[in-house]
């Protein structure tokens, strides 16, 4: 029986990384279409005072060609030495590139089964953040994180760091016993202490899905294949605020099949943290950024639940691909969030993205190539095709495409989509082939409709892009009139309004209020002391050119404790731009705090 499932998991990696699906990638080095990495043993040790991680990756390979090289990626890393059966091999670095790193290049034969890797991470590791008990919620303990994507992986890994390539793993990690180590992978509820974690990860993931965290963690169940791990001060919080994912978690499975990663966990990460959320299978890492207390900004749960199919499931080809992961994850976002929230609700986060989209475009250039939907990265960092092109452009095409053809026929289709190609990669070349055939070459005049080809490879919005409408949005907008007239605040119905509305209302405030205009909004509203990150966003942008000088305490305290990036630029251009010397100041106060991956934004604009 053994060793029918040993033949049986054999196959599923060999389809997961077919050699159709392992064409070249230009942010790696690897050739995996030559020989090619199918599972990870790894076995190594947390050090916090030296702040790296060491020991052995060793990884079963396929040999698809007979070739005498194994190539991987590192970037900083450390290579003591490298075995094939227990003896040493061949191997040598090739030349540093400033984006890519260097490939890892060993000898093999086209017998050869298994590598083992033994090296430990740079102090410059870009994908660790090393924090020290100050930077924490409970100021007690140390907590380090990883943040693999977009190719960050080889900086604390040596890996065919290219997510065309998925991989099983099992891990041995060693961290100071007063500490809980989890991965995306099968995770402990408790510390252990001897403070050594076993790990198993039975689906086949890329690289850039690899996720550590080790910290003073607890853990809370949110439902059967749902919970919450946090510091203890945070997590009663969390639990709260995360308390209907269950549900989601139902209701994703009702509308596009199984979830294929049996649980769904959240680790709330301290707020250095770069991003709102990383989709680490099993694990998701979330930002306290979105921890309001009243459960406002948890949509973007539902948008990391949703990479459980889009992006984790099928997962794109190459960087050049990334809005097949997260423009198909904000439709199915949206759709979660409507069906939990009603539609209304669900059109106020459509229109936002919208005016997200408008911006970037007119940011970019409306004939810039970077507003295609089909990128091209090449010889550029990937991060730089991390925009709101990806997701929203992607998002608006699929909502054309649904209300062209129909809902109810829209889900069947991307249903067999996730099932068709589940555990394996997508490129948008073959996804316009596969869409073609699939559900709009039966339908031509529904297919000229659309449009396709000009969504996906040219610049700027069509001129069919779905409209959304927001009663909601429409009297937001109405007391925004009522406001300019001078009408006193007090008597602007504001009841009730969620946290879209408010946001609504900042973003469409004029850019030239004054300082007595701005005064008088926050004595009616409180803005300054709003405990919502995405509210206090939109206003510092009010309050930094206008001089307001009642919110710069709490902005400077906002940018010292919030590290993420999505706020940060913003923020550090319009101070920049307003006066140079105060956000240096601050900057230089607060740049330890931050993941090199804001650093990386920032650092150009403010230094």
């Amino acid at each position: 029986m053994n060793k029918i499932i040993t033949v049986l998991f054999a196959l599923f990696i060999s389809a997961c990384n077919s050699k159709e699906d392992l064409r070249v990638d230009l942010h790696s080095f690897s050739e995996p279409h030559h020989v090619v990495t199918t599972h990870l043993d790894l076995d190594v040790e947390v050090d916090f005072e030296k702040e790296i991680i060491s020991g052995e990756a060793r990884y079963e390979i396929q040999n698809l060609t007979g070739h005498n090289q194994l190539v991987l990626d590192v970037n900083g890393l450390e290579i003591d030495k490298v075995t094939i059966d227990n003896k040493a091999s061949s191997f040598h670095l090739g030349d540093q590139d400033s984006i890519l790193g260097q490939p890892l290049i060993i000898d093999v034969d086209e017998d050869t089964k298994a590598v083992s890797i033994f090296y430990q991470t740079g102090t410059e590791a870009k994908a660790l953040q090393w924090l020290n008990p100050k930077q924490t919620a409970g100021k007690k303990h140390p907590f380090l994180f990883t943040q693999s994507q977009a190719i960050l992986a080889r900086t604390w890994l040596p890996c065919q760091d290219s997510p065309g390539v998925r991989f099983s793993y099992t891990a041995k990690v060693k961290v100071p016993k007063d500490l809980l180590a989890i991965m995306s992978a099968e995770n402990p509820t408790e510390k252990i202490t001897d403070g050594e974690y076993k790990f198993k990860m039975n689906q086949a993931v890329p690289a850039y899905l690899m996720a550590l965290g080790v910290g003073d963690l607890v853990f809370e169940s949110l439902g059967e294949q749902t919970g919450v791990y946090a510091e203890p001060s945070v997590i009663k919080k969390a639990s709260y605020e995360f308390s209907e994912t269950q549900k989601m978690l139902q209701i994703a499975e009702k509308m596009y099949g199984k979830y294929a990663w049996d649980r769904y966990d959240m680790l709330v990460l301290p707020p250095s943290f770069p991003f709102g959320g990383m989709e680490n299978p099993r694990l998701t890492f979330v930002t306290p950024t979105i921890l309001a207390g009243d459960r406002s900004l948890t949509s973007l749960v539902a948008h990391e639940l949703a990479h459980s199919w889009s992006g984790n499931l099928v997962t794109n080809k190459t960087w050049d691909d990334f809005w097949l992961n997260e423009g198909f994850t904000v439709y199915f976002e949206r759709r979660i969030m409507e069906k939990l929230e009603g539609r209304e609700y669900a059109d106020m986060l459509s229109l936002l993205g919208k005016q997200d989209l408008e911006y970037e475009v007119s940011a970019l250039g409306h004939s810039h190539k970077d507003t295609h939907l089909k990128l091209d990265l090449s010889g550029r960092d990937p991060d730089d095709g991390l925009t709101d092109i990806a997701y929203e452009k992607g998002f608006f095409l699929l909502r054309l495409i649904e209300e062209t053809v129909g809902r109810k026929q829209f889900d069947v289709f991307l249903k067999k989509y996730f099932t068709t190609h589940a555990f394996k990669v997508m490129d948008t070349e073959a996804f316009v082939t596969y869409i073609n055939n699939n559900l709009l070459n039966s339908q031509p005049k529904l297919k000229a409709k659309i449009r396709l080809e000009e969504w996906v490879y040219s610049s700027g919005i069509p001129d069919n892009c779905p409209k959304v409408n927001s009663i909601k949005f429409d009297a937001v907008e109405g007391a925004i009139k009522s406001f300019l007239k001078g009408y006193p605040l007090e008597n602007i119905k504001t009841q009730g309004w969620s946290s879209h509305e408010w946001l609504h209302f900042l973003r469409h405030l004029p850019k030239d209020l004054d300082r007595n205009d701005l005064k008088k909004l926050d004595q009616a509203f409180g803005f300054t002391s709003s405990g919502n990150s995405e509210v206090l966003n939109a206003w510092f942008q009010h309050t930094i050119p206008a001089g307001y000088k009642q919110a710069d305490k709490d902005l400077e305290g906002f940018l010292l404790t919030v590290g993420r990036r999505k706020f940060l630029k913003p923020l550090y251009e319009a101070l920049y731009k307003n006066d140079p010397e105060k956000a240096k100041r601050i900057y230089k106060k607060a740049r330890d705090n931050y993941h090199t991956v804001s650093t990386q934004t920032l650092d150009a604009i403010v230094l």
